[in-house]
């Protein structure tokens, strides 16, 4: 069998005059491979030749391939604000924030690559996204707390970014996400990155303004330099194609279509996404940029060295659509980037923290779908990549019929958690980059949506509880689950200690968003924000069913301490709000209360809402201060 002429994203190598990636499409329900739940596939002789990616020699060209290969002339996806991001952890190298031990910083997935959030501190200054209004508290110590200053900017903020005394604010225009052209043809601006001394905390000034077509999808920060990611349908106006632009104080550059890169493998709807750097610290050095004609850029993953692209992509083979994904590596260093080469793997991509580079050896867990056609059932799986972005190793099948929850990497080892009934946690060793092999598992009830590194044998699982169904072959989901897991013994993983949070219906901004996950080893603290809901017995005298939810009942930061000596236990809550907020909310809950960060300065815990920020006493909790944000 073969794939019929189909084409993908790659690059020329160098090593080699025809490139082939080997990769399973699908498992056989009855050949067992692996008493861990790995099966065979009878794919797994298929291969996709790689072709090289390119760049237009002329505008013309540019025009002839979109109206010759796409099957639209415009793409107007519905998004959130967050765009295809599903997030949106530390390095696999460090395992707690004890090396800052005079506060917290912004919880990330790889030492060294800040990523942008709600709130940000320098240990005595917090920075706060509220609206569309950026608060400055001078938040240590607690009892002189109060709120310096105000930025009003008038639009949403995705995030920022601080980097000594300076700081960079993301704008978007949520028009933008619909795709709707301007009179004149043209989309609008949609990401706006302002860049703020705050050196005066009193009245920041504003030190530069970058102005980029297209809506923000991610960025990071690396040493002194931003990398933002946008992306910009590609739209034909009475016949012309309209190129992003991108404009720094006076410079402004409109991408030309020579230095645009594609490959030649017709897609529905195409993309520029551009990647653009510059230094947050000097405002005169010029930008820099690449852009690629591509599908939706849908994840990514940044290490010190690279940046990962992943875009999806399909394969039909016998009038059948199988899903796979191209993944995009670039060279990052000072602000200059460089494309290098690509990859494709078969399956789709959970969040970030499904990738990690370690060694030089790209790693990445998919998950491929349900094929009935074929009698093949879902699968999960994890490659190793060399760095010429050419699958060295794998391990395949994992968990037949079971969805993807969690994934982590941590030095030579995977952690990966699917679920449908109970919760298996696989341990899968990478060690051996062409021969990584399943270790062990575990099955619990429950499921953990974040897996959180406490040390290199341990981890923090966040998810939810779960009841199986007498009904049909499924769970129902109960209250949120925290999880203690001893990964020691990697044949024999095991639950060391489990705490749950409230009934069906209870929920945490950690299961959706690791930035809200506040962790530190050395104080035996964590910390997440959860909205309760709580069944009351007496609405069922019988007995209560596994599918009922319960009502509202607490919403506010969960103080919680984690030890390998004791269980999870809880050592307070911490609210912003009073019961009669939660008693109006119905069946949805949204408060300008609702606590949605936590951080702490020396030893002083502070929880953050839009409209209040808490100070109590990390010994016992006690209030020390509070601040109107609004």
């Amino acid at each position: 069998m073969n794939l019929s002429g189909f084409k993908l994203y790659g690059n020329k190598r160098k090593t080699l005059s025809t490139a082939f990636i080997t990769f399973v499409l699908g498992i056989s329900l009855g050949g067992v491979m692996w008493h861990f739940g790995g099966v065979y596939s009878p794919y797994s002789n298929l291969s996709v030749d790689i072709d090289s990616l390119n760049k237009f020699s002329t505008y013309d060209e540019l025009k002839i391939f979109l109206e010759t290969n796409s099957n639209s002339n415009i793409y107007s996806p519905y998004l959130t604000r967050d765009g295809w991001l599903f997030t949106d952890g530390m390095s696999q190298a460090e395992f707690s924030q004890d090396d800052i031990p005079d506060f917290s910083a912004t919880n990330i997935q790889v030492a060294g690559v800040d990523e942008a959030d709600q709130v940000k501190t320098d240990g005595e200054y917090i920075y706060i996204v509220t609206g569309k209004t950026i608060v400055i508290v001078k938040a240590y110590p607690a009892e002189d707390a109060l709120v310096i200053s105000r930025l009003e900017l008038n639009k949403t903020i995705n995030g920022i970014f601080l980097n000594e005394d300076k700081l960079a604010v993301f704008l978007i225009e949520p028009e933008v996400y619909y795709s709707n052209p301007r009179d004149d043809g043209t989309l609008p601006h949609g990401t706006t990155i302002q860049i703020y001394d705050v050196s005066n905390k009193a009245s920041p000034t504003l030190d530069r303004r970058v102005i980029i077509d297209g809506y923000y999808f991610n960025s990071r920060m690396i040493g002194d330099y931003v990398y933002v990611i946008t992306n910009y349908p590609a739209y034909f106006d009475k016949n012309d194609v309209s190129l992003p632009t991108i404009q720094s104080g006076e410079i402004k550059v409109e991408v030309e279509a020579s230095n645009v890169y594609y490959s030649n493998h017709s897609d529905a709807f195409y993309t520029f996404t551009n990647i653009i750097a510059f230094n947050i610290q000097d405002p005169e050095e010029i930008f820099s940029y690449e852009t690629f004609l591509i599908g939706m850029a849908c994840h990514l993953y940044v290490s010190p060295n690279n940046i990962y692209i992943v875009s999806p992509r399909y394969l039909e083979i016998d009038s059948e659509q199988l899903s796979g994904s191209i993944i995009h590596k670039l060279s990052v260093q000072n602000g200059e980037i460089n494309y290098l080469t690509d990859g494709f793997v078969p399956g789709w991509i959970l969040n970030q923290f499904s990738m990690d580079e370690y060694n030089d050896f790209f790693r990445i867990a998919t998950s491929s779908g349900h094929t009935p056609q074929r009698g093949i059932s879902s699968m999960n799986n994890v490659y190793i990549f060399d760095t010429n972005m050419i699958i060295v190793g794998r391990v395949e099948g994992l968990a037949p019929g079971e969805d993807l929850h969690s994934a982590r990497f941590m030095g030579d080892k995977c952690y990966l958690v699917t679920f449908k009934k109970i919760d298996p946690l696989f341990v899968i060793d990478l060690s051996d980059s062409e021969n990584p092999i399943v270790l062990g598992k575990l099955k619990i009830p429950g499921y953990s949506d974040y897996l959180h590194p406490y040390d290199e044998t341990h981890l923090i699982g966040v998810g939810k509880e779960t009841i199986e169904a007498e009904e049909g072959d499924f769970a129902w989901y109960q209250g949120v689950k925290l999880s203690l897991f001893d990964l020691s013994d990697v044949s024999k993983p095991k639950e060391l200690a489990k705490y749950e949070i409230g009934d069906r219906g209870t929920d945490s901004l950690v299961l959706r968003d690791h930035k809200a996950f506040l962790f530190s080893r050395s104080n035996n603290l964590l910390v997440i924000p959860v909205l309760v809901a709580k069944i009351d017995p007496d609405m069922y005298p019988e007995e209560i069913p596994s599918n009922a939810y319960g009502e509202y009942v607490f919403q506010g930061a969960y103080v919680l301490h984690v030890s390998l000596d004791d269980d999870i236990s809880v050592r307070g809550r911490i609210t912003h709000l009073d019961n009669d907020d939660l008693l109006k909310s119905g069946y949805y809950f949204e408060s300008k209360y609702a606590v949605k960060r936590a951080l702490f300065i020396n030893d002083v815990l502070y929880t953050i809402s839009n409209a209040i920020i808490k100070m109590n006493t990390l010994e016992n909790l006690n209030e020390i201060n509070a601040l109107e944000l609004l």
